[in-house]
């Protein structure tokens, strides 16, 4: 078996690569067995300042990291340069915080438990599995791996198929910084190797970024292993216009959602759900916005989204646009295969969208926006709600109640109010419902893989 780097926008076989074989693995295995010893001693001021010289490293690299996320998936140049700025902060923060996010705590009085001393402290697990997507190939990665290095575990990395040379590059960084031999590798194998990994006890948890299935599937290995897993499976994200909303300025942002990274999102707006009194003049200026962006080469700077990152992706993303036009849906704008090389494919807007098609509750990983009229906000929360999925949703409005209401009644992992969804160092990032369980980023994401021991002295 090989894995290749496909560039997305000629659809040109660029360089291939052989997967691990048996004995290669068990070789990565061991590495990171016999790393999780030096890890668990090392202080929290020595891993900052290996931390620190990697983030330092990735900002040196920045043309060619990000050149590796343009070629690989179809990133465009201005936001793969984004994406690995934001990784290296991310680094940083963890640097700076890991320590007091991690500090022993007493949550009780000694004596109230029957102690002279009673405490919580914050310990490694060991080795962790990262299964990590495509569509943010830096970012991904590290808003796993600084938390998971900084609490002192070992990492492994299975990337995506299609990002080989990302993956390689982010298996050597944390080498190149100064972590201990074998505390971050990467693993070139297929995704069904992944599970099948966790039957190894050297390996103590797993974090998955991706599809409802992969994560079913990682999910059950590691619950019939007794493992802790961290899951981000995707969502229908909502985004609730209600009358007093900027019309204007909700509508550019919500077709900037919609075309982010080329609509490979899983938290930027999906479902558009806007109040009849606003719906005709705010549909006139999203349609507008969403036509005015439009796809070409990611290289070039005045780009507006690059091609989608593999056939399969754009296949996925136009057969639930051609099962909703045979059903009747009305498109506003693009909705078509454009001709030429490359996965590319338009910004596409559909209304009366009907439960009968696939698209009405399946997300769409693509530049493809479903925008439904609603009489209330009582309507806009049941609509909203009604999905199978729950990561994150955007509300606009200039009411405070409004407001407040919504982001307490809306079933997602974060409501933003009159701003695009995103996902912050210091704040926590995940789901609910098939979006996933457990959180990333902030105190909750480092929390997520160490044991946290109860340490009491009669």
């Amino acid at each position: 078996m090989t894995i290749a780097t496909i560039d997305p926008s000629t659809g040109e076989l660029v360089q291939e690569f052989p997967a691990h074989t048996a004995a290669q693995v068990e070789e990565i295995l061991s590495r990171a067995d016999a790393a999780n010893e030096l890890m668990a001693r090392s202080t929290f001021a020595e891993r900052a300042e290996w931390m620190r010289r990697a983030a330092d490293l990735l900002d040196a690299d920045l043309e060619h990291a990000a050149g590796l996320a343009v070629l690989e998936m179809g990133k465009t140049l201005g936001t793969a340069k984004y994406e690995v700025t934001k990784s290296a902060n991310g680094m940083r923060w963890y640097a700076d915080h890991a320590e007091e996010y991690l500090a022993a705590e007493e949550p009780v009085p000694a004596a109230s438990v029957g102690a002279s001393a009673a405490r919580v402290e914050f310990q490694p697990l060991g080795t962790v599995l990262a299964v990590m997507p495509w569509n943010y190939p830096f970012w991904q990665v590290i808003r796993f791996a600084a938390p998971a290095l900084m609490a002192g575990n070992t990492g492994l990395l299975k990337h995506a198929s299609s990002v080989p040379q990302t993956a390689l590059y982010l298996g050597e960084l944390f080498a190149r910084a100064g972590f201990p031999a074998g505390a971050f590798q990467t693993l070139l194998i297929e995704g069904a190797a992944a599970s099948a990994l966790l039957d190894d006890r050297r390996i103590r948890a797993v974090t998955l970024t991706g599809s409802v299935g992969a994560g079913a599937a990682v999910a059950a290995a590691a619950g019939r292993n007794i493992k802790k897993s961290v899951l981000e499976l995707g969502g229908t994200d909502a985004f609730v216009v209600m009358p007093s909303a900027d019309i204007a300025r909700s509508a550019r942002m919500g077709a900037a959602s919609r075309t982010q990274n080329s609509g490979q999102s899983c938290i930027c707006a999906k479902r558009f759900f806007v109040h009849a009194d606003v719906y005709d003049e705010w549909l006139e200026a999203f349609v507008g916005e969403m036509s005015a962006t439009t796809f070409g080469d990611p290289r070039e700077e005045d780009t507006g989204f690059g091609p989608m990152a593999t056939a399969q992706v754009r296949a996925d993303a136009h057969e639930l646009v051609a099962d909703a036009v045979a059903q009747g849906v009305t498109v506003r704008t693009g909705g078509e295969l454009p001709e030429g090389p490359g996965w590319f494919y338009p910004a596409t807007v559909l209304t009366e969208v009907t439960p009968e098609m696939r698209i009405f509750r399946e997300e769409c990983f693509g530049p493809v926006a479903c925008v439904y009229k609603v009489a209330s906000i009582d309507e806009a929360i049941a609509a909203a709600n009604d999905s199978d999925f729950g990561l994150a949703a955007g509300v606009w409005s200039a009411d405070a109640d409004e407001i407040a209401r919504l982001q307490r009644e809306l079933e997602f992992g974060s409501v933003f109010a009159n701003g695009n969804s995103a996902s912050f160092f210091g704040l926590p990032f995940g789901g609910v419902k098939d979006s996933g369980y457990g959180r990333e980023l902030g105190s909750f994401g480092i929390r997520e893989f160490v044991n946290a021991k109860t340490v009491w002295t009669a």
